[in-house]
């Protein structure tokens, strides 16, 4: 599956914690049910070519958006060891302010 990065794009972390700053070497991601997805805490996840995301996790789970500008490269940088498709997953370098944008 081809994931093209939109420079402008709003980027998203799943989780089944409550929290305000998203700590250093965190994973983000454009894809929003992907990060629906981990916010269930799953030990088994995949998608197939169509983009439909299968998993395993029962957690309840927050949707969190990056609150504040993100530069591809400087602040985020492709997760070196994912065993998704490239842009998939991107790991934070540094803190960054997230404004919970739902409940799941």
């Amino acid at each position: 599956m081809q994931i093209i990065i939109d420079p402008n794009g709003s980027w998203y972390h799943g989780s089944d914690q409550v929290f305000t700053v998203l700590r250093a070497n965190s994973t983000v991601t454009q894809w929003r049910e992907l990060a629906e997805a981990f916010s269930h805490r799953p030990t088994r996840l995949s998608y197939d070519d169509q983009g439909r995301i299968h998993h395993n996790g029962t957690q309840k789970g927050y949707l969190y958006i990056i609150d504040e500008p993100v530069a591809t490269g400087t602040d985020i940088y492709q997760h070196p060891r994912t065993s998704m498709d490239e842009n998939t997953e991107f790991l934070t370098r540094r803190p960054l302010k997230v404004k919970m944008i739902c409940e799941l």
